[in-house]
């Protein structure tokens, strides 16, 4: 496969080179790619949890919240939180 890239494309691979983050250009690309199938494998990740959520609230499994309401939502996720951080 033959890419070609932008001016400013070659000039942002030459800064990483330059600066000792990539060995060549090879090296920048292979590097880019692995991250880029990382974040779409969470993208990926996340609509499929969106999705299932969205079925969640469909189907009534999930709960409503309010102005009101809200406050309780925040107390118990601080608990939680501290308890996870106690170690409990």
């Amino acid at each position: 496969m033959q890419i070609e890239l932008t001016p400013e494309q070659v000039s942002f691979i030459d800064m990483g080179i330059q600066s000792g983050r990539f060995r060549n250009a090879d090296d920048a690309m292979r590097k880019m790619l692995v991250e880029w199938e990382q974040r779409e494998r969470a993208r990926m990740e996340l609509l499929a949890s969106l999705e299932l959520a969205q079925h969640s609230v469909e189907a009534g499994e999930g709960e409503t919240y309010t102005a009101d309401t809200m406050h309780l939502l925040v107390d118990s996720v601080k608990k939680r939180g501290m308890e996870n951080l106690a170690g409990k």
